[in-house]
């Protein structure tokens, strides 16, 4: 009798142990805190969860895996399954995604920042350049122009602009060090200490980050139209972790991307609503750049740092100007609804 309980225990643990192999767990490295930022990636660990009865969960983490600017090194070598990382934290290692961060492009909205980002994603140079670090790229994190935040009197003409320490990262720095400026590329989770302690007088970010990490409460004034660019920051999985997903789980995963961005935007949008009430809550100063200071800028940044940087990456062996020339295409098309 106790030799065939046994066996029935023995089955029955069996059992569970394979039901919990069965079972996908990806980790997800993040950094900072939960925001506007992130929404999107804590929306589709909900969906696939849901879609999966559990079965596939995303442990999304923020900054217990990874520094930010690591989280590209650690999707290469499988230290977690899933990251999100900006390309101008290291230009070098994902050159193809950097014709998104060229200061004045066109881009108006969120929703065009979206279509941009993704048929890029989606060309075949830029898969390649990505898949060095076995890295896929799934949907990116919409954000709107930049603009900066700083301390003392307000900065509204380009001659101002000089020998101003300004945080900005990829072609916002460009942009910033055309017109005499001194970028910094700190990373996000720095930008408040350095404000703080004058390393930078100024810091470029968008809306959200100028809350969640702080600058806003160290600020005088905002520049409310400068709109320089933004940053583009992907959210990749890895390749082989994404390869041995069931296709059920791969469907689940794929099939939530476009509801993710969905919530992503909607929460986006709730914020920037909220913003002139945000400056007014906290005594800050919105600052208006004329429309001559602005057509200076964009002389001064957007035609010369473009060029260069098609020469630059041409010289790489990157399709350039054709990549330049499908967010122009696809800006187009998005607007015309083809």
């Amino acid at each position: 009798m106790n030799r065939f309980l046994t066996a029935a225990v023995a089955a029955t643990a069996g059992v569970a142990m394979a039901g919990e192999a069965a079972a996908t767990e990806w980790n997800v490295s993040l950094w900072g805190k939960r925001r506007a930022f992130t929404e999107h990636v804590e929306k589709l660990a909900e969906l696939v969860s849901e879609k999966t009865n559990g079965e596939f969960t995303l442990n999304i983490s923020y900054g217990g895996l990874s520094k930010n600017k690591e989280n590209l090194d650690g999707i290469s070598i499988g230290a977690f399954e899933m990251a999100q990382f900006c390309a101008g934290y290291h230009r070098d290692k994902n050159p193809s995604i950097t014709v998104l961060e060229l200061p004045f492009l066109g881009v108006n909205t969120l929703e065009e920042e979206v279509a941009v980002s993704h048929a890029v994603y989606a060309h075949p140079a830029v898969e390649a350049d990505l898949a060095r670090w076995n890295a896929k790229l799934l949907m990116t994190s919409p954000m709107p122009q930049y603009n900066i935040v700083g301390t003392g009197e307000p900065r509204d003409e380009l001659g101002e602009f000089k020998d101003m320490r300004v945080r900005a990262t990829g072609g916002i720095g460009q942009a910033f060090s055309a017109v005499g400026a001194v970028p910094t590329s700190v990373t996000a989770t720095e930008a408040y200490n350095a404000m703080e302690s004058g390393v930078v007088d100024t810091v470029a970010f968008a809306q959200h980050a100028h809350l969640a990490f702080g600058t806003i409460n160290k600020a005088d004034w905002w520049t409310a139209n400068l709109n320089p660019g933004t940053v583009n920051c992907p959210v990749v999985v890895n390749t082989d972790a994404y390869d041995a997903l069931s296709d059920a789980e791969r469907e689940a995963l794929d099939s939530s991307v476009e509801e993710a961005i969905a919530h992503y935007l909607d929460n986006y949008g709730a914020l920037l609503t909220k913003w002139d009430s945000v400056l007014e809550e906290k005594g800050v100063e919105k600052v208006t750049i004329s429309d001559e200071q602005l057509a200076e800028f964009r002389k001064v940044a957007a035609d010369p740092i473009r060029e260069q940087w098609i020469k630059d990456m041409s010289g790489q062996g990157l399709p350039a100007q054709e990549l330049y020339d499908l967010v122009q295409k696809t800006l187009s098309d998005h607007r015309s609804g083809s």
